[in-house]
């Protein structure tokens, strides 16, 4: 009886044994994840505090970039639309004073210029409408506590305006005879170091420029190495004030680069020559035929495919050389190598300070 009782015991006792430690293990693994449920609560809240703050930092520097567009456009706007307007109908009681029939080059030039200012008119109506508009989604977007999605439109809004803003004002500022004029720009590689890549970057660079603008340079001429660069390329910019932004880029442009991190330091060199292409009508810069000397590829080199048909045209009182390579015929290239030959020469008749009739002149006179 006794041992029957003893063992009994022993059975209860090691029930209550694993029992408790059951219930142990349980509590110790609801423990764990209720921990890492903390845990996971905790870290999330931390990233939603972070994201937050995020955010608001970024609606904070989206509104001040705005505000400052605002601002800007308020100042400037109201001032510029009024002179504009006022440029415009003097332009058209000069229309109404002038009989357009006795002289209709004159006409043209009146014309063109009252269409000229009419654009900006336009542009400058446009550009206040855009700042009341990026000044309203703003107004709207506090009174709506944050909305990110308003702000995100005002700033695109106050991107127009900036655009617009930096055009206007670069429009003022080139006063050049032919700044409002397209561009062509011709890069080629210099004698040391590595020109042909670095052709290849200038042309890359300039190509960006145009389309950062919202415009498009247009490689028209392009004359590969074996090395994977360019000998040289001509790229053109059909879009007023190219050439009054483009101009400043004349002349040699180097650069310094070691090759493989080595202390051996390569300076590479290539020129690039501006001149006006002229997007209305071309200029009627008369030239004398005499004056050209027109050089054609010749035959071999034609059919050995060093060269397509390009031609080279020389004005000999100057010297000025104009190629072009970029048609499909030498006629073609023969039209387009002087009209590039004309801007050359209505750029160093700008840059001599001389007229257009003294270019004709012996070149020991410049």
């Amino acid at each position: 009886m006794t041992s029957m009782a003893a063992e009994f015991a022993f059975v209860r006792n090691g029930s209550t044994a694993t029992t408790t430690t059951a219930a142990a293990a349980l509590f110790s693994s609801n423990w764990k994840a209720s921990e890492r449920k903390s845990h996971q609560s905790l870290h999330t809240s931390c990233m939603d505090d972070k994201n937050r703050v995020y955010k608001q930092l970024g609606l904070f520097s989206l509104k001040k970039k705005i505000e400052d567009t605002v601002l800007r456009a308020e100042m400037l706007a109201p001032l510029a639309l009024e002179l504009e307007e006022a440029r415009r109908n003097k332009q058209e009681q000069q229309i109404r004073d002038y009989n357009l029939w006795d002289d209709t080059a004159k006409s043209s030039e009146i014309l063109a210029k009252l269409a000229d200012s009419a654009k900006v008119v336009d542009a400058l109506k446009d550009l206040t409408y855009k700042a009341e508009e990026a000044k309203l989604i703003t107004q709207l977007a506090e009174i709506d506590a944050i909305h990110y999605g308003l702000f995100r439109q005002a700033y695109v809004a106050s991107l127009d305006v900036s655009k617009l803003l930096d055009q206007y004002e670069m429009s003022k500022l080139l006063k050049g005879p032919y700044d409002m004029e397209g561009a062509c720009l011709v890069i080629k590689a210099g004698g040391e170091g590595y020109p042909e890549v670095w052709v290849k970057q200038l042309l890359s660079m300039y190509t960006k420029w145009a389309k950062k603008l919202g415009y498009k340079g247009r490689v028209i001429e392009k004359r590969p190495s074996t090395n994977g660069g360019i000998k040289s390329a001509t790229i053109e910019f059909e879009f007023e004030f190219a050439y009054g932004y483009l101009s400043g880029e004349t002349g040699v442009h180097n650069i310094i680069s070691s090759q493989n991190g080595s202390a051996l330091h390569l300076a590479s060199s290539a020129s690039v020559d501006v001149f006006p292409l002229f997007l209305g009508k071309a200029h009627d810069l008369q030239i004398d035929e005499e004056d050209l000397v027109v050089t054609l590829p010749s035959m071999l080199e034609e059919e050995q495919g060093q060269t397509g048909p390009s031609v080279s045209i020389q004005h000999i009182p100057t010297s000025v050389t104009a190629q072009s390579s970029g048609e499909r015929s030498h006629f073609a290239n023969k039209i387009k190598a002087i009209n590039r030959l004309k801007g050359k020469l209505l750029i160093l008749a700008l840059e001599q300070g001389v007229t257009e009739d003294a270019l004709f002149l012996a070149e020991s006179k410049f």
